[in-house]
């Protein structure tokens, strides 16, 4: 017997009047009068739910049986034939030659998925049962579609993807908090915990970009994407304490290159989730009365702003969001500043180039003023910030100076110093935050709610 996805069959890719095999979960179920019984099932594999009539007349044996007394949740496996339904809110129904319960909710009073809608908060508390919730699942499989058309794209444009290390001894932002990484014994009783395993104190990484930068200087386009973590104590909407990031660097390439890459980045992984995922953005546009799919197509029409820092500050001056007149290089963009120009200024994807090098990272290059860096940000409406990128500092003499004026360990660096001796090259990268951009393509309000186990602090309970 052929098994099916639901997907396919809402695809057409299976033949209608076929006996087909379908496995899943109740998702909802009633009797009729007539002494049939109907059952929603889905799969995951798509927002839709498939229909099937079992005719309680023919339940001969007692597997059969035991779906009458099945619950909401519990896994089951059917076969029957496929048909066109006569119910004019869906396409397909199946009529069951046999079913079959897999699995049963012990308990269905107390199953914390019922059919009823429940609030994020409380999908939260259920980290592990939330998937089987549609809004979960929609936000999975675009989830996943992400991840896809990244790989997909660096590949058609022949980067090389680069598995760059979690446990670090260098902090590659120069700043922040990180969480130190111990070991403790098996046969340790009192549960004592070890920094010495490595020799050194190591860390979590709050980034790969340092590591592929030394790939970037031998296989000139290269980028990671993997968990980063970063030990902020905030528990906001659009923090986690473990994200994920795409990190991406250019040979031989300069802040205007950087950008080109990065805007038709976006605009293919746009386009990638509005062609494969229709149906689970049109999920968010009738339960959230969301225009989610003409945002995205608006998106892809039209071109992202670009403007210089010193401008975005002059805006923000005139506009008396910022009530003082001092001058641009002493002025730090906050929240509130990026959410007036993107959302009601420019009210579109801005992109903010040439930043004072007071508020950026060692590692980004000196512009000719010697007070700016030429390192760039990208802002969405309702999100703020989900890239930051730059030209790296390729030139060994200003790399060291910015290194002393911020107070850091010039030895910590050696390594990367040394990129700057063999063979330097201008290049330039960035990094983009896959939950903020899932954010964006989804409506979804809160970071927590687009990643599968969030880390947060007090948090780390799945």
């Amino acid at each position: 017997m052929k098994i099916v996805s639901i997907k396919d069959i809402f695809k057409k890719k299976v033949l209608i009047n076929s006996i087909i095999q379908i496995q899943g979960w109740i998702k909802n179920k009633r009797n009729s009068k007539s002494n049939l019984l109907f059952i929603d099932i889905y799969d995951g594999s798509c927002v839709n739910t498939l229909q099937v009539i079992v005719n309680k007349n023919l339940l001969i044996d007692d597997e059969d049986n035991e779906i009458i007394k099945s619950t909401p949740g519990c896994s089951v496996s059917v076969q029957g034939k496929l048909i066109y339904s006569l119910n004019v809110e869906q396409k397909f129904e199946m009529h069951v030659n046999k079913i079959k319960v897999v699995g049963w909710i012990q308990n269905p009073d107390s199953y914390p998925m019922s059919s009823k809608k429940h609030s994020m908060e409380h999908l939260r508390n259920f980290a592990h049962l939330r998937p089987r919730t549609n809004i979960i699942g929609c936000i999975s499989r675009i989830r996943s579609s992400v991840f896809y058309s990244i790989h997909k794209f660096f590949y058609k444009n022949n980067y090389y993807w680069v598995s760059s290390p979690i446990i670090t001894s260098l902090n590659a932002e120069g700043a922040g908090d990180m969480f130190s990484v111990q070991y403790s014994k098996n046969n340790d009783k009192k549960k004592k915990f070890y920094k010495n395993f490595f020799g050194k104190e190591v860390f979590l990484t709050v980034s790969g970009q340092l590591s592929i930068e030394a790939y970037a200087c031998a296989l000139s386009k290269v980028y990671t994407l993997g968990p980063i973590f970063r030990a902020e104590n905030s528990n906001t909407s659009r923090h986690l304490s473990e994200f994920w990031m795409l990190e991406a660097e250019l040979a031989f390439s300069n802040l205007k290159n950087i950008i080109e890459v990065v805007q038709k980045m976006l605009k293919y992984i746009i386009s990638f989730i509005l062609k494969n995922n229709t149906n689970d953005l049109l999920f968010f546009e009738k339960n959230f009365n969301d225009n989610i799919i003409d945002k995205l197509e608006n998106f892809l029409e039209n071109k992202i702003k670009k403007i210089n820092y010193k401008d975005a500050i002059k805006i923000l001056q005139d506009n008396k969001i910022i009530k003082t007149d001092s001058s641009y290089l002493d002025i730090e963009l906050n929240l509130e500043h990026e959410k007036f120009l993107v959302d009601k200024y420019f009210k579109k994807t801005v992109i903010i180039q040439n930043y004072p090098k007071n508020f950026k990272p060692f590692y980004m290059r000196i512009n000719n003023d010697k007070k700016t860096v030429s390192a760039f940000d990208v802002l969405f409406p309702q999100i703020g910030e989900i890239i930051g990128g730059s030209q790296r500092e390729e030139r060994i003499l200003y790399l060291d100076k910015r290194i002393h004026e911020l107070n850091l360990n010039i030895n910590d660096y050696q390594w990367y110093r040394e990129l700057r001796f063999y063979g330097t090259v201008p290049h330039a990268g960035f990094g983009l935050g896959l939950e903020r951009l899932i954010m964006y393509i989804t409506g979804i309000k809160n970071i927590k709610d687009v990643i599968p186990f969030p880390r947060t602090p007090k948090n780390a309970n799945f």
